[in-house]
């Protein structure tokens, strides 16, 4: 088992390092210079040298990638100053020659724009989008198997066909679009209806302070769920279909036993393990996928800063968060790796 958790960290620290490299040199081939954007249209060529000295944009690429590198790892090397103490907060290991091997949390530098540090940017929306991804995939998971045990217990029926069709829709339809559709019609036509607004964030500011506004949750968390809902139908559909036909609910059924415990009780138990691994596996897709559906809906999360970021050409935000979500990502995949590997010890094999 502990050999088989360090083969899956491996691979997700490749996953993570090849997403690095690969952001870093995208980001740093887009046009324009980040520099210029900040000295503004009137700056000097002395002031664009001089924030592209404090930036570091002025070495080599590869050297820029190798300082990158170095600020992202745990373990790295600084000149032990009063400057870098205060940037990197870390803790000294041993010191060779004017360096120092220090321990620290990985730095993602500073915004562009802001000045402020991108981790701290960055933890301050993601905790949005993580409640954002779990209410779409609650949503998502609780209609899912109801639509699918209706669908199976009305195969090929009116109703069946119905559920089916709203589902194919609803997995060809992209987000964004989805997501204008829905805060056009339920937050804008029908909100005198509906009491929702187009736009909203988890918290809003008020005379006191912030205050906790859930309702604006709703139609992001519907649109996020679309997708997932969909899937959920079709495969609660496909394996109660299934399972409905075994010899054991037909033997359940001979003895008389009620249909909803013979739905609920046997038959959902044998029938849910595909829906858990779509599951799994959505709640890690629905984090990388909430930033269109952030920016749709003004939703203060970490998709709407990443936006934000890009059209403001701020390349440390952008290359942090992707970072982060790729984290997430391989995280959550090395958990429901370990989970079936415990619940199935052929999978360790």
């Amino acid at each position: 088992m502990i050999a088989y958790f360090l083969k899956k960290l491996g691979y997700g620290f490749l996953v993570i390092f090849g997403v690095t490299v690969v952001v870093f040199f995208i980001f740093h081939a887009l046009p324009g210079d980040p520099s210029k954007m900040i000295a503004g249209s009137r700056s000097t060529p002395e002031t664009i040298a001089i924030i592209k000295n404090d930036l570091g944009l002025d070495k080599p690429l590869p050297t820029q990638f190798t300082y990158y590198i170095n600020d992202l790892s745990i373990v790295s090397v600084h000149e032990d100053t009063k400057e870098n103490e205060v940037k990197y907060d870390y803790f000294r290991l041993f010191r060779i020659s004017d360096n120092t091997f220090v321990i620290k949390k990985p730095y993602l530098r500073k915004s562009y724009y802001t000045d402020n540090r991108v981790d701290d940017m960055l933890f301050d929306r993601v905790g949005a989008t993580l409640v954002l991804s779990v209410a779409a995939m609650i949503f998502a998971t609780f209609f899912g198997v109801i639509f699918g045990i209706i669908c199976a217990l009305k195969q090929n029926s009116f109703i069946d066909h119905a559920l089916v069709s709203i589902s194919v829709f609803g997995i060809s339809t992209p987000s964004f679009v989805a997501a204008i559709f829905i805060a056009l019609i339920f937050g804008y036509y029908l909100s005198e209806y509906t009491g929702l607004d187009m736009t909203g964030s988890l918290w809003i500011l008020t005379l006191d302070g912030k205050e906790l506004a859930l309702k604006n949750i709703i139609l992001p968390a519907l649109t996020l769920g679309l997708r997932p809902l969909a899937i959920i139908t079709q495969l609660t559909r496909s394996s109660m279909i299934e399972e409905l036909c075994k010899d054991y609910v037909r033997t359940a059924k001979a003895k008389g036993l009620p249909q909803h415990i013979v739905i609920f009780k046997h038959t959902l138990k044998n029938a849910i393990n595909p829906v858990v691994t779509a599951i799994s596996n959505w709640l890690a897709t629905l984090i990388a996928g909430a930033f269109f559906v952030e920016y749709v809906f003004s939703w203060k999360g970490l998709g709407w800063l990443t936006i934000d970021a890009v059209q403001k050409l701020d390349l440390p935000v952008v290359m942090g968060a992707t970072l982060v979500v790729a984290v997430i990502f391989v995280f959550i995949t090395l958990i429901v790796d370990l989970l079936y590997a415990l619940l199935d010890p052929r999978v360790r094999a």
